[in-house]
């Protein structure tokens, strides 16, 4: 399509097209900065953000810490029980020799030390530890699952941090045009070629365009106190702008069976799960040992004044003989294995219908993007050059100008909106991996 304009009114649209920023651009140009500075201002970066929340959270450090705890009991649940030591004073009036009362070993009719060592069920130290590191896997599993957790209401905060800057430096270009189109049409007035109304509409227009970079600024504030909060920084706390734009990620590595596949292999939330289910089989085995008998191996040697007079050998054996108690303790961890069981199956079936869900609403974004950069937006900045040159030359209205203005605008918001709302489900996504794609 080609334009010819003459005259004055052409060189004033000329000059208005030069500077009128290009909307056929996907996003607007940021300076490049220096890789220490990019590192050193906080918010920046998305990686940023991660690695700080990574090291401070403290909702992070308190599961790491119960972890911790966690793994520290798995020593103590397979170890023997503590040994038993009795010393057993004998005839301490002495009456059989004809003396007084006494405490001391060496003065009394005899002492008797015995020493005592119980060991339990057969199998049953290996079962309490690995039901123990079962719980210690589950403990960090729950680690892995908080942090993804996190990551994601990170994540999803820093989209929405990019869309207000975006949206906020996109309006504020917009206001930028909408001034120089109050200057041609308040020229044109004075001209005698355009009604007055004409530049009322500009003037309205700019108004509204300002009250809305007043929103924009409030809800960019707010997402800063709302980062700051996921960082525990105190809410006033500055964060610099977003400099990197990553683009989305390709559509063929979005394949619906391999990633459900790494969502049932590689979920936090599900291998805790699994973790807990083994522990409650592992727990069943210790129920079902209490059957059987604990032994108890014992030596006394017996003092006699200063010697050691004989020794003596003891055998203890327990009698289980309270089944009623013990049937009801392994129902007990029958069903504790049922649930768990079930439990990680609706935590399957529940993961997998928001991969589905998060997927559907990607792929879609991914659509509305690539139709919205290579198709409505040429389109849009082709509208408003020749809306604005048609304007110059008296072939059409002030309306029609900001008409193609508004179209623009609306296209490169949606732009903006969309992708914003692809990182949130890439996030979703990414959290129900377990990892990054």
């Amino acid at each position: 399509m080609t334009l010819e304009l003459h005259g004055p009114s052409a060189l004033l649209a000329l000059a208005l097209l030069a500077g009128a920023p290009s909307y056929a651009q996907v996003a607007p140009e940021r300076p490049a900065a220096p890789a220490v500075a990019r590192d050193a201002a906080l918010g920046s970066t998305l990686d940023g953000l991660l690695a700080r929340a990574r090291d401070i959270h403290p909702e992070l450090r308190a599961m790491q810490y119960e972890a911790d705890a966690a793994a520290q009991r798995i020593g103590p649940a397979g170890a023997l029980p503590d040994p038993m030591f009795q010393a057993e004073l004998r005839d301490v009036t002495n009456e059989m020799r004809g003396g007084s009362f006494n405490l001391l070993p060496g003065r009394v009719g005899s002492t008797r030390y015995q020493f005592r060592q119980t060991f339990p069920a057969w199998g049953q130290r290996d079962a309490k530890r690995d039901a123990a590191q079962a719980g210690a896997d589950e403990a960090a599993l729950r680690t892995d699952a908080t942090w993804a957790e996190l990551a994601m209401r990170i994540k999803t905060a820093y989209a929405r941090w990019q869309q207000a800057h975006d949206t906020l430096l996109q309006s504020r270009e917009i206001l930028a045009l909408v001034d120089r189109l109050e200057s041609v049409a308040q020229a044109r007035y004075a001209g005698g070629v355009a009604p007055q109304q004409d530049a009322i509409r500009a003037q309205v227009e700019r108004t509204t365009m300002a009250s809305e970079i007043l929103l924009l600024e409030s809800e960019l504030a707010a997402t800063r106190v709302r980062i700051n909060g996921l960082l525990a920084r105190p809410a006033a706390a500055p964060l610099a702008a977003p400099v990197n734009d990553a683009d989305l990620p390709a559509l063929a590595r979005l394949d619906g069976d391999a990633l459900r596949d790494r969502v049932l292999l590689r979920n936090p939330q599900l291998a805790a799960e699994d973790a807990r289910l083994r522990a409650a089989e592992r727990n069943k085995d210790v129920v079902w040992s209490n059957r059987y008998p604990e032994f108890t191996f014992g030596v006394a040697p017996v003092q006699t004044r200063n010697r050691i007079s004989e020794w003596e050998l003891m055998f203890e054996i327990s009698i289980p003989l309270q089944q009623g108690s013990r049937r009801a303790e392994e129902r007990e961890a029958q069903a504790m294995i049922a649930a768990a069981q079930a439990r990680k199956e609706a935590a399957a079936n529940e993961l997998l219908a928001q991969l589905g869900e998060q997927l559907e609403a990607l792929q879609a974004a991914h659509r509305v993007e690539s139709l919205t950069r290579l198709s409505l937006l040429p389109q849009a900045d082709l509208t408003l050059q020749a809306a604005l040159a048609g304007y110059e030359s008296g072939k059409v209205d002030f309306a029609t100008v900001l008409e193609a203005q508004r179209q623009i605008r609306q296209a490169r918001l949606t732009l903006i909106r969309t992708r914003a709302d692809a990182r949130m489900r890439l996030a979703e996504i990414e959290r129900l991996l377990g990892e990054t794609l």
